[in-house]
């Protein structure tokens, strides 16, 4: 049946790609390897450059499905839902870092 193959495609495409993300955090890890080399700071920015690769690329799916030159609505899905929990997470993170900045000014020294 052409849907249990599109939904089949869409979740292996999804395995893939956690696959990859996995092995690039595993690279990350390794070639950080205790030593510092950028620390958070460099953790960071490289954090936001791949969250701006997600709210890119799901852009980029958008137009092309609201132009109608694509018609893959899983892999659209897919990308809304990784873009936004990115975002999601991101924006946790700050509130964290905001809250512990805001500690830290209190405390006295």
């Amino acid at each position: 049946m052409i849907v249990k193959s599109v939904a089949m495609q869409a979740y292996q495409n999804a395995l893939k790609a956690q696959q990859g993300a996995q092995s690039g955090l595993a690279t990350s890890v390794k070639k950080s390897g205790g030593s510092n080399s950028g620390g958070f700071m460099e953790a960071m920015k490289g954090s936001l450059e791949k969250v701006n690769a997600m709210q890119q690329e799901k852009s980029a799916l958008v137009e092309s499905f609201a132009a109608g030159k694509d018609q893959n609505v899983h892999e659209l899905m897919i990308s809304l839902q990784k873009a936004g929990l990115a975002m999601n997470m991101t924006s946790a993170v700050r509130n964290k870092i905001l809250a512990s900045y805001q500690e830290l000014t209190k405390m006295q020294f």
